[in-house]
């Protein structure tokens, strides 16, 4: 596991170092081609050095890397290193800690994102209003203009759903998520309807899974996972906690949250019946009976 950069970082570098072997070159060989000191290349492949996009480009070219979906993977990582992520988060740089820049810039780079949310709409789809109350309720205290500019960021994230190519989100929600009145009733009908209209998108599944399941792996904490393009290596599971990040990144930690995925999705209701019993929540009202979860 890691934080953060630190797992771009060592990522990086280790995709750095399996193109070189590839293309035959020692580290000492490398760094002749490109006129930097061995010990330079040797901290970029082990994740102790950050390396900006050009000289990334450098090595590529250098190794014969041609693939262009690879190239633009690995610069972005490098871009990334330092945690800001996309380029319209360099605004909120003094607000937004480092670990929720790291989290941004994993959202915004990869492939697909998998889902599984116990207590509260998942980010990428809340609406401002809903977005504006889960803010206050966190970080109780916090100043007005300080909460506004945390919705913008929210908001601003959904960028990546409408991107080409979009981001491919499959979400789990537990009941849970549907019945808790967050920010009041017209808040929550409001949030209830806009998940009809995102899971409208191709690329978006909801599943909902209802109360009547009783336990089930994953439900004493929500979590995500990212997949990247062209880099299967990359892929990263995030589990927020109330005042850091952790970053499982290990094979073993992977397989088993790629199975509670699946595990969780085969539990769920499919996705037509979860989109009715949201529709149906969102005519009753949060809070209300719950016997529609039992249907």
């Amino acid at each position: 596991m890691g934080q953060g950069p630190a797992v771009r970082r060592r990522k990086l570098g280790e995709e750095l170092r399996k193109l070189r072997d590839r293309a035959g070159f020692t580290s000492g060989e490398a760094a002749l081609l490109v006129g930097w000191h061995q010990s330079k290349v040797s901290r970029i492949e082990t994740g102790r050095s950050g390396v900006k996009p050009a000289d990334v480009a450098r090595l590529l070219d250098a190794y014969g890397v041609n693939d262009r979906q690879l190239r633009s993977l690995l610069g972005a990582l490098a871009d990334s290193a330092d945690g800001d992520g996309a380029g319209w988060a360099q605004a909120y740089r003094g607000l937004l800690p480092p670990q929720y820049r790291d989290f941004i810039s994993l959202e915004s780079q990869a492939r697909t994102a998998r889902t599984l949310e116990t207590s509260v709409v998942p980010g990428l789809l809340q609406t401002p209003a809903y977005a504006r109350a889960v803010t206050r309720a966190a970080l109780a205290g916090l100043p007005p203009d300080k909460v506004d500019s945390l919705v913008e960021v929210r908001i601003a994230r959904q960028e990546v759903l409408r991107a080409d190519p979009p981001l491919v989100l499959s979400a789990v929600l537990d009941e849970a998520v549907l019945r808790r009145g967050v920010g009041g009733r017209a808040a929550m009908r409001e949030q209830l309807r806009h998940l009809l209209d995102v899971a409208a998108l191709p690329h978006v599944r909801l599943q909902v899974i209802p109360f009547r399941t009783g336990g089930y792996v994953g439900l004493t904490g929500p979590f995500m996972m990212f997949s990247f393009p062209a880099i299967s290596d990359l892929d990263v599971v995030v589990i927020d906690h109330l005042t850091s990040s952790l970053y499982l990144e290990r094979r073993e930690d992977l397989e088993a949250y790629s199975a509670a995925v699946q595990t969780v999705q085969a539990l769920a209701l499919s996705s037509e019946d979860s989109l009715d019993l949201i529709a149906r929540t969102a005519r009753e009202g949060p809070g209300q009976s719950v016997a529609s979860g039992e249907a």
